[in-house]
């Protein structure tokens, strides 16, 4: 199945929970680590991050429909901003409170709330806290490709993904594999990845544009 671009767009907001916060780079003293013992340090001891990402989504028969990149930060808990350059322009920011989404081509913004945003999704598992992993079943898949898995199953029924797969390497998590009920699958790979910098709260604050439909909660 070939989607024209605005479908694409269409489907990163169901993504956006997810992937909006990917902050991914567990301590380099977690490089003996499985992957869970990874994940938890992850979890306890990285507060902000910076990365470059790529974003590759494949059909049920293995047909590429979209290849994005961007960049993104978060702040823990529950901020984060998610930029999407190419192939199109789209921001995603979550302020603590809410998640907005701004698609420029469409001239809109679209808003939630940030609980209901996340939900059982990758944002939920690497931006919010400890008590986040109680929305997952984690099982340590062990050494595949190079990198330590952690695959981590939603318990909610109806959740965006059915699976989730976090991948780290020696300094930290370098890929996630996500799954969905349509059999379509999403590989987020990381680079020039910054832990626990210095990052201004203004990233974190968004003022739809004046012009702008502004759609949701």
């Amino acid at each position: 199945m070939n989607l024209p671009g605005r479908t694409l767009r269409f489907r990163v907001r169901a993504i956006v929970a997810g992937l909006c916060s990917m902050a991914v780079l567990a301590l380099a003293s977690a490089a003996q680590a499985g992957g869970l013992e990874q994940l938890n340090l992850f979890m306890t001891q990285s507060q902000s991050m910076r990365a470059d990402f790529r974003q590759v989504i494949t059909d049920r028969s293995g047909k590429r429909t979209q290849d994005a990149t961007g960049t993104f930060e978060f702040l823990r808990p529950g901020r984060f901003r998610w930029v999407y350059l190419k192939p199109w322009v789209q921001t995603i920011v979550g302020d603590g409170q809410k998640v907005w989404l701004h698609d420029p081509d469409l001239n809109q913004v679209t808003v939630r709330r940030l609980d209901t945003a996340l939900g059982a999704t990758p944002a939920a598992l690497l931006a919010g806290n400890n008590d986040a992993l109680k929305a997952f079943v984690l099982v340590d898949e062990g050494l595949r490709d190079g990198l330590d898995w952690v695959q981590a199953t939603p318990r909610e029924q109806g959740a965006s993904f059915t699976r989730i797969g976090m991948g780290f390497s020696a300094s930290g998590i370098a890929a996630m594999e996500l799954l969905d009920g349509l059999g379509q699958r999403t590989v987020l790979t990381f680079s020039a990845v910054s832990r626990n910098p210095r990052l201004d709260p203004g990233l974190f604050r968004f003022v739809p544009p004046r012009d702008a439909d502004v759609v949701g909660e």
